[in-house]
Order: C-alpha cells, then sequence, then structure tokens
C-alpha cells in the first residue's frame, strides 16, 4: 500500500507533519513490510525531518516510492538522503521536487547515482540546482543503468553557453537506459537542440522528451524535424511553451507526415503558430496512425485550424481525451474550446475527489509507464 499523508488536502484542514512528527512515523513504519509507497508531499519536513527520513531509509528494505516534493529541505537535508541511499536498495522513485537543495544538495545526489543501482526515477524539478551540479549529474548518468527518467527542470543557469545541455547530449550518447528526460526551462535555444539532435542519432532508448519553456524556434525544430525522420524510439515530444511558429510546425508535420512512425504524442501548445502551421499538423495526422496525442491551445486559431481539428474528432481519428481543445458551432461557424488536458495535468497536483481515472487526460502516464511507481 501507498501511504499518502499530503499537506495540501483542500476539502479536510490537515495538520501538516513536522520533522519531529516524521520520527515518530519512521519508528511505527520501520515494523511493517506493507508499506511500500510514502507520500508527504507539501509538508514541514526541512532538514530536521530529512534526518529522519535518511535514518528510516538506511534500515527500511521494502519502500519503493517516495514524495518528498516541497517540504522546505535544504542542501543538509539533500545530503543526508542521498547518503542513505547509497545504502538503500529498495527505493525505485524519488521526488524532491520544489526543494530548495541548491548546487551543494544537487552533487550529493550526483555522487549517489554513481553507487546506487536501484533507483529508477529522479525528480530534482525546481530545486535551485547550478550548472556544476547538473554536469556531475550527466556525468554519473553516463555510467549508471538503473535510471530510466529524470527530472532536472529549472535549474538556476547564468551563463548562455549551453554547458549543461552540451553534457547531458554527450550523456545520452552513451546512456542506453534512460527512457524519460525532462529539461524545461534549461533557457535552451537552437544551439542546445541541435546537441541534443546529433545525441539522439545514436541513441535507442529515449521515449519521452520534455523541452518545454525554452527559448527553441522555428531554426533549432528544424533539427528536431530532421531527428523524427530517422528515430524509431520516442514516442512523446513536449515544445511547450518555445517559439517555433509555423515554419516548426511545418517541419515537425512534414516529418510525421511522411517518416516517422512512432511518435505518440506531441505538444505544441503557447508555440506562436497560426492557421498555416496547425492545418499542417492536423492533415500529418491523417497519414500517420500512430500519432494519437495532440496538444494545441494557446496559438492562433483561424476558421481552417477550427474546421480542421473539429473533423479530426468527428471522424474518430483523434479521440476527445487525447487533445486540449474542443470543437462548438455558433451561428455555423466553428471554435474550438479548451480542456484540462495535457502531458502533465498531474505532475504538481492531484485530485482532490479520488484517484484519476482517465489516464488519457494525462498523456505522459497513459504512454510511458516504466514500472507501478513511474
Amino acid at each position: 500500500m501507498t501511504l499518502k499523508i499530503a499537506g495540501n488536502n483542500h476539502l479536510v484542514p490537515v495538520q501538516r507533519i513536522t520533522g519531529d512528527d516524521l520520527q515518530v512515523l519512521a519508528s511505527v513504519l520501520c515494523s511493517t513490510v506493507f508499506v511500500t509507497g510514502l507520500d508527504l508531499r507539501c509538508n514541514v519536513l526541512a532538514d530536521a525531518g530529512a534526518k529522519h527520513m535518511a535514518a528510516f531509509l538506511q534500515e527500511n528494505s521494502t519502500l519503493q516510492y517516495l514524495n518528498l516534493m516541497f517540504n522546505d529541505i535544504g542542501s543538509s537535508g539533500a545530503e543526508l538522503i542521498a547518503g542513505a541511499l547509497h545504502r538503500n536498495e529498495s527505493l525505485v522513485y524519488l521526488r524532491m521536487t520544489g526543494n530548495k537543495i541548491g548546487n551543494k544538495g544537487g552533487m550529493s545526489f550526483a555522487s549517489m547515482l554513481e553507487i546506487n543501482s536501484t533507483l529508477e526515477k529522479l525528480d530534482l524539478g525546481d530545486c535551485d540546482m547550478g550548472m556544476q551540479c547538473l554536469i556531475a549529474i550527466a556525468t554519473a548518468l553516463t555510467q549508471n543503468k538503473s535510471v530510466k527518467a529524470i527530472n532536472l527542470n529549472r535549474p538556476l543557469l547564468y551563463s548562455q553557453e549551453e554547458e549543461t545541455t552540451v553534457h547531458i547530449a554527450l550523456m545520452l550518447k552513451s546512456n542506453s537506459s534512460l527512457v524519460e528526460l525532462h529539461l524545461c526551462k534549461h533557457e535552451m535555444k537552437n544551439f542546445g537542440v541541435e546537441r541534443l539532435c546529433e545525441a539522439l542519432y545514436e541513441n535507442s532508448s529515449l521515449r519521452y522528451l520534455d523541452l518545454s519553456c525554452n527559448k527553441i524556434t522555428h531554426d533549432g525544430v528544424k533539427f528536431l524535424g530532421e531527428l523524427l525522420k530517422r528515430n524509431q524510439t520516442l514516442e512523446i515530444l513536449d515544445l511547450n511553451a518555445n517559439r517555433i511558429e509555423d515554419d516548426g510546425a511545418n517541419y515537425l508535420s512534414e516529418a510525421l507526415a511522411l517518416y516517422n512512425r512512432t511518435l505518440q504524442a506531441l505538444s505544441v501548445v503557447s508555440n506562436n503558430i497560426s492557421g498555416k502551421g496547425l492545418v499542417a499538423l492536423s492533415s500529418a495526422m491523417k497519414s500517420n496512425i500512430e500519432l494519437s496525442y495532440i496538444y494545441i491551445w494557446g496559438n492562433k486559431f483561424d476558421a481552417a485550424t477550427c474546421v480542421a481539428f473539429s473533423e479530426l474528432i468527428q471522424t474518430g481519428r483523434l479521440k476527445p481525451n487525447c487533445t486540449d481543445v474542443e470543437p462548438y458551432e455558433v451561428d455555423g461557424h466553428v471554435y474550438l474550446a479548451e480542456l484540462s488536458h495535457g502531458l502533465q495535468k498531474h505532475y504538481y497536483w492531484t485530485p482532490s475527489c479520488g484517484e484519476e481515472t482517465n489516464q488519457d487526460a494525462n498523456a505522459s502516464l497513459a504512454i510511458t509507464a516504466v514500472s507501478e511507481y513511474l
């Protein structure tokens, strides 16, 4: 079972767990073998709680999933948790999202990745990590064979040279186990995309690439288009909140219509694409039956776009749960309304009233599940 003690329940007032509370909880859990998941998101564990969690992880041999997102854990707490994972042989998935562990804490996790051989998914998004630890993590992943998914979203980078992207690209050339890679808010430009594409020609394992919220233009997407013509493994491509415009959409459309038959989900939300590019993407879907999920909201819809996507949905080519728009008609004219669907709909939050039953509405879960907790 997974024990859920999240501190952000909007329906029932909850008292957030502190470090002292966790010490009591850990003493109870030490004698249980049936708790395989522990969700402690949005509490106030801080570094004191991290100390108790580290001690628990060193002794426990059954916990597979641990969610510590947004718990005010700093660099010293991160060092303790990472140190505990040198010995732990059961944990499969760790979420440290939103804890400001900084460069020092990130370096601890980089060292851990050189030793630990059981962790499969690690989320270090929004952790204020710097260039030094990102390079160290990329270097560790060149040898690590167990990690299948890693989230490195929103580091604090002050250089414009894209050194971190270059090192991540070098890692992808030699890594054969990584399935999912998140590089959101990396200040990535066309140079970085070109380096990643060069590496992915030699990579045959990556299935999910997240490049959202970067500075990629149509020139960078040209490299992605050429990659998609030859790549046989990539299933999800997230380009949300870039600026690929019509030319970029056309590059993607050509690759998807004529060459690629493995990509299943594409997000081009908020990319300054107008009707010409959006209609090209809809045409690509007609000839490519593998592409099942497409997200287009936040672009410039014209009448032709509305009609094109309305036809895809009404003919059954595009399922209503597999896109973020829904057609409606007013005075004989077709328009598109927004739907709350996406690639990572439940990344920061979970439904308050029960589990999400429709995984299609959160496409990344529907496509790239690696194991029970991934």
